[in-house]
């Protein structure tokens, strides 16, 4: 039986960083992962160019249970942290949003810094590698994998969600969690594509691939940013940020062209009468697009001084209430995190300890804690990573 002090469980990216931390305290570190290699969520997120972090990141940006648990963690290591630590490797990044930062040329090139930073730190890291068993035995836990037995002093759960099954996600953690006690929240899909009625997928199946701007509503949170129609629904970033707030079955509010106003429409009117309200909506919308809103106005081919101010308030009540009739979402194959997970009340916010089992950690997306679009899940992975690698 191989004897070490601290076993971490996923070679993601809150796994990566805490053995990377652990290791450079002189712990003797082992990362065990199933999949044959290490980062598969990294290489594959932001468009195989990973958005990973967002400078704006705060507690407001994260969902949980328990709101304040992320706080600490959060302020002991931040984004500017973060970018430090890739500048020091002469990484290249862009800005593609504000706060936003990704791979100026590919996600291998984040993945290579974080496997140099292990290498540097003496951080071992063994795929390929189902964990069959896991005991506690006093002080020590005995891992029995299909590589062979192994002990620690600190075993570290790093194992994710249920997002994107194809990249190897399991609910390994939430049953490590269940076996000592721990209560793991309700989880489902989030950050992911919403699913349309079949008889309003037939009529938005014509705009599958275009995109526009609008504000997605839902209990009580909005965010204005593009919606993508897609040949299943709706995508986009608009759409995934309103999924942590939104279920199926709740009200979903789209507003398309947010800008476009009842009143932007009668100035509109008063100004350019002798336009047709179709050609003024063919500057603000795609084509496409119009030719829908079209089908439903047959009036549109008018022109602006003909149309009614009941015919205005008619099509900004269309265009503010745009029905995409939500029927689900795509569920976890294509979200990005799991919303839910272990109850981060039974866990310690400073050294993220399980309550219930001593030498037992919980990192990353496993708890309870999830962000926003944009980067702020993979700080919150790099936060709580580097916050237990300084415990374990």
């Amino acid at each position: 039986m191989d004897k070490l002090d601290v076993i971490i469980i996923g070679a993601g990216a809150s796994g990566l960083m805490c053995a990377a931390m652990a290791a450079y305290r002189g712990r003797n570190v082992l990362v065990l992962d199933h999949a044959n290699k290490p980062g598969k969520k990294i290489l594959m997120s932001g468009g195989g160019r990973c958005n990973f972090t967002n400078m704006d990141a705060a507690p407001k940006h994260f969902l949980s249970d328990n709101p304040h648990f992320c706080i600490s963690a959060l302020r002991r290591y931040t984004p500017q942290d973060f970018v430090d630590l890739v500048d020091r490797h002469g990484l290249d990044y862009v800005e593609k949003a504000p706060g936003q930062l990704f791979c100026e040329h590919s996600a291998k090139d984040l993945l290579a810094i974080l496997m140099t930073e292990l290498e540097w730190s003496g951080a071992q890291v063994k795929l390929n590698t189902r964990i069959l068993n896991v005991e506690y035995q006093d002080d020590i836990t005995v891992v029995t994998t299909n590589q062979g037995v192994f002990s620690c002093e600190s075993l570290v759960i790093a194992t994710g969600g249920l997002s994107i099954p194809t990249m190897g996600a399991t609910g390994f953690g939430y049953e490590i969690a269940k076996q000592v006690g721990h209560d793991v929240l309700p989880t489902r899909a989030s950050l992911v594509p919403i699913t349309v009625q079949p008889e309003r997928k037939e009529q938005l199946a014509a705009l599958s691939g275009i995109a526009c701007d609008v504000r997605a509503s839902a209990n009580e949170a909005q965010f204005e940013e593009p919606m993508l129609f897609t040949h299943r629904g709706v995508s986009g970033p608009a759409i995934l940020q309103i999924t942590n707030f939104w279920q199926p079955g709740e009200a979903l509010q789209i507003h398309i062209a947010p800008d476009l106003s009842l009143e932007a429409l009668n100035q509109a009117r008063d100004q350019q009468p002798k336009k047709t309200l179709e050609n003024y909506l063919a500057n603000e919308l795609p084509k496409r697009l119009v030719d829908l809103i079209k089908a439903e106005f047959p009036w549109l081919d008018q022109k602006f001084a003909q149309v009614s101010n009941e015919q205005i308030e008619q099509l900004f009540q269309y265009l503010s209430h745009f029905d995409v009739a939500p029927n689900g979402t795509e569920g976890y194959r294509t979200a990005e995190v799991t919303l839910g997970g272990v109850n981060t009340k039974e866990v310690s916010s400073k050294t993220f300890e399980s309550q219930k089992q001593k030498g037992l950690y919980f990192i990353g997306e496993v708890l309870d804690v999830t962000g926003w679009l944009g980067g702020y899940n993979f700080q919150w992975a790099w936060s709580s990573g580097f916050a237990a690698g300084q415990y374990v």
